[in-house]
């Protein structure tokens, strides 16, 4: 039933420096804004929510609400990332762009089946450009890979960590990404 993602939508401290990050720097064009001047419990409010449509129809959304807190930090990649495709001849130049630009930047990271590069979005957010490799499609196709083996094993090996705390519940290394 499921077709696809219609939107991603995040909170952003503000929406000027957001739509340059994403409309200037990415290319994402500014598609729409909604002014949301109250909540579903009927609560006053004034939270701009932007969407900045991708190629594909789908859309990267984000809230600005100025009298909601949040806490807008640096995020790990492995806590939140947004993944967006693009060409592997796009990779290179906007990873180029981002240092030129002064944008937190890295990569190319190779993933086995996908190249990838990450910047850092001015609310915080890791974005991962990424760009297929021939093997792609064979490598995340479920009908051939058994991803439920690899992750039951993995689940399996887990387990057998469970008993020792210390290993469970290390501190997060303090990484860029």
């Amino acid at each position: 039933m499921i077709r696809g993602l219609r939107d991603a939508a995040y909170r952003c401290q503000d929406s000027e420096e957001t739509r340059q990050f994403y409309e200037n720097f990415l290319g994402l064009p500014l598609a729409a804004t909604l002014e949301i001047t109250q909540t579903k419990t009927e609560q006053p409010t004034h939270a701009p929510h932007t969407f900045y449509r991708m190629r594909n129809g789908s859309f990267l959304a984000f809230f600005e609400v100025p009298d909601s807190p949040f806490d807008f930090k640096k995020q790990h990649g492995f806590d939140l990332h947004i993944a967006v495709e693009v060409p592997f001849s796009g990779l290179s130049p906007m990873l180029e762009k981002g240092k030129n630009t002064g944008i937190e930047s890295r990569g190319i990271s190779d993933h086995g089946f996908i190249h990838s590069i990450c910047f850092r979005d001015p609310n915080g957010h890791v974005i991962e450009l990424t760009a297929r490799l021939e093997n792609h499609d064979e490598s995340t196709n479920p009908e051939k890979k058994d991803a439920h083996f690899t992750f039951k094993r993995r689940q399996k090996s887990k387990d057998m960590l469970a008993p020792n705390e210390n290993v469970r519940f290390l501190p997060s290394r303090n990484v860029p990404f």
